[in-house]
């Protein structure tokens, strides 16, 4: 994974909201993995998994074990992460000046319109919401996410995944799923772990395949996915959006 150089651009991506970066710090403080999980508020497999993440996005390792010592050895930033903290804090003092100099131009966009600009991605579907409640079973978390119109949606990722990105009720987030992850059918009987989002029909390809069919769902949101060959859908039709939880993901805002 050695480079030349450090990526910061992508290990800082998310500076401001990125628990990744507080574990790194933490560890830099305490010289322990474990003791940097503790103090962070998540597991140790958690505090492992972000130091793998930031490496593998630095293109570099950050963290190094110490070996010895009369507490048996701990850990210890390299240089790289010595460096992307101090980039990290220049960035996050950056921002609250910018943000400052232009609020009353952001006031119209509101802060899930920032959320989103802060993120560049493939996923086209990218729908604001707010995380209303979670619930832990073997290993997973299933998020309950409302939209600004109340409607819910249920996304299942793992535990360390929830750990990192410090979810609970009322935080902010956008839900995030593939175009290619959504059928979008006329109506549909209720299946556990699949989401139904209602919405109307507000564009239809002409497309003798699967053919993509934009909804506008009653938050006032858009929402991209496919129908069969066979079904055709007309503008203005009401229909239904079909997702599986484990295909929504979810992602904060910069």
């Amino acid at each position: 994974m050695k480079r030349t150089t450090l990526d910061l651009s992508h290990a800082l991506a998310q500076v401001t909201t990125d628990k990744r970066l507080d574990i790194l710090r933490r560890i830099g403080e305490v010289g322990s993995i474990s003791e940097a999980a503790r103090g962070a508020g998540v597991s140790y497999k958690a505090a492992w998994q972000a130091v793998e993440t930031l490496g593998n996005l630095a293109g570099q390792d950050l963290v190094e074990k110490v070996v010895g010592g009369s507490g048996g050895g701990g850990a210890r930033l390299t240089d790289a992460g010595r460096r992307l903290l101090r980039a990290a804090e220049e960035l996050a003092r950056a921002r609250v000046a910018v943000l400052a100099r232009i609020s009353e131009e952001m006031d119209e966009l509101g802060t899930s319109g920032l959320a989103g600009l802060g993120l560049r991605t493939s996923i086209r579907n990218q729908i604001p919401c707010t995380v209303r409640g979670l619930e832990r079973s073997a290993g997973v978390v299933t998020v309950e996410l409302a939209l600004a119109d109340g409607a819910t949606l249920r996304s299942r990722i793992t535990v360390e995944s929830a750990e990192l990105l410090g979810l609970q009720p009322g935080t902010a987030v956008l839900a995030l799923c593939k175009a290619t992850a959504v059928s979008v059918a006329e109506r549909w009987r209720s299946r556990a772990g699949v989401n139904q989002l209602r919405g109307v029909v507000n564009r239809a390809s002409e497309s003798k395949a699967d053919k993509e069919v934009s909804l506008r769902l009653a938050s006032g949101a858009q929402l991209v996915g496919f129908t069969p060959a066979a079904v055709t859908l007309h503008v203005g039709q009401p229909a239904v959006a079909l997702v599986e939880d484990s295909a929504i993901a979810i992602a904060l805002g910069a």
